[in-house]
């Protein structure tokens, strides 16, 4: 799972075929649990690539894959990418290992 900042790495991530974006908050709870199903999910699944944003560090970016994809921001939110092209997402406590994996399978 690899920590994105800058426009420049979601741009690279937007190359892969596939791959997860999670909107993480640092100071909520109910995103720390988020991030742990996220965290157990990626290490479930290594062969997805994930990848996370901080939105207190990463405000730009946050709202830089807002207008991108055209979905209204929220934290914790999880957005699947399909070549290039946000595919689905969910926020808060629908961030599970399962929905992840239900929404993975969906579009592979």
């Amino acid at each position: 799972m690899k920590k994105i900042s800058n426009q420049d790495e979601f741009q690279q991530l937007l190359e892969e075929d596939i791959f997860l974006l999670l909107k993480h908050s640092l100071t909520c709870p109910i995103s720390g649990a988020a991030f742990d199903e996220y965290s157990q999910f990626v290490n479930e699944h290594p062969a997805v690539t994930t990848a996370y944003l901080a939105v207190q560090e990463a405000k730009p970016l946050s709202e830089y894959v807002r207008d991108t994809t055209g979905i209204k921001h929220e934290s914790p939110q999880a957005i699947l990418f399909k070549n290039s092209k946000a595919v689905w997402n969910t926020s808060h406590g629908r961030i599970t290992v399962e929905n992840l994996e239900k929404a993975l399978k969906e579009y592979t």
